[in-house]
């Protein structure tokens, strides 16, 4: 199957990642991050999770981001710590030896894979026994937007139908712990949280933009002017899983 990473690499998508952080999308792997650990991270986008990854297993530990996009790279570079590098890399190639790292992580990145049982077993592959395995992606099926009606719900649906025909899975979080099964890990726990945008207009525009590049300006119309409502609610759900390498 083609895959296309739906959000893309614009200036706008990479603002959005790096207003992530590890305080506010990392919180379900704090308690499996010791000092010392050899982390993995996983479709690292421009960084900005990776960095607080980095502060959890202090100076004698690494974090080692990996991003098949150039780009992103690029930007992340500029959160190099002695305890941080950053490199170009695919989650189904990873260069690096096997039983190379203590945990892996990756937060909004199997959602948009093609065959994410493969990624899961490259992970293993890197993973040492003992090895824990993390993985964060929306779940569509989840999401609560208010006011709602048939033209606003037909938006959000064609951002669905674009991510799927990119190769992705709109339904990912609730897939994870059998992706992960699959994939030859042990998996542990699975949780579920929202995540409410205090402004609606920032997540509207992010999808509006993508609709936009696909020719479809009246979804992109919809979902700005819904936002604009100052009693507008956007909560995305979220569901992260836990595995271990046995």
């Amino acid at each position: 199957m083609a895959e296309q990473y739906t959000p893309g690499h614009s200036a706008n998508a990479t603002a959005f990642m790096a207003a992530r952080s590890f305080s506010t999308h990392g919180d379900f792997i704090k308690p499996y991050i010791k000092p010392g650990m050899k982390v993995l991270d996983c479709g690292c986008g421009p960084g900005a999770i990776s960095i607080g990854l980095a502060e959890a297993v202090a100076s004698n530990g690494h974090v080692t981001g990996i991003d098949s996009g150039e780009s992103q790279i690029e930007t992340a570079k500029a959160r190099l710590t002695p305890n941080l590098s950053f490199q170009v890399a695919s989650v189904y190639e990873l260069p690096f030896e096997d039983n190379t790292f203590d945990l892996a992580f990756s937060h909004a990145l199997f959602e948009h894979l093609a065959d994410p049982i493969r990624g899961v077993r490259e992970i293993r592959r890197v993973l040492r026994p003992g090895g824990v395995a993390g993985l964060c992606s929306p779940d569509w099926g989840g999401f609560i937007l208010s006011p709602t009606d048939d033209q606003v719900e037909n938006a959000i649906s064609q951002y669905r139908t674009l991510q799927e025909k990119n190769g992705g899975k709109t339904l990912a979080g609730r897939q994870l712990g059998s992706w992960l099964t699959a994939g030859g890990l042990t998996t542990q726990k699975i949780q579920a949280r929202y995540e409410c945008y205090p402004d609606s207009s920032h997540i509207a525009n992010y999808l509006a933009i993508q609709l936009e590049q696909a020719g479809d300006t009246q979804s992109s119309v919809t979902l700005r002017e819904w936002a604009a409502l100052p009693w507008s609610l956007f909560a995305q759900s979220w569901v992260s899983a836990i595995a271990v390498k046995t």
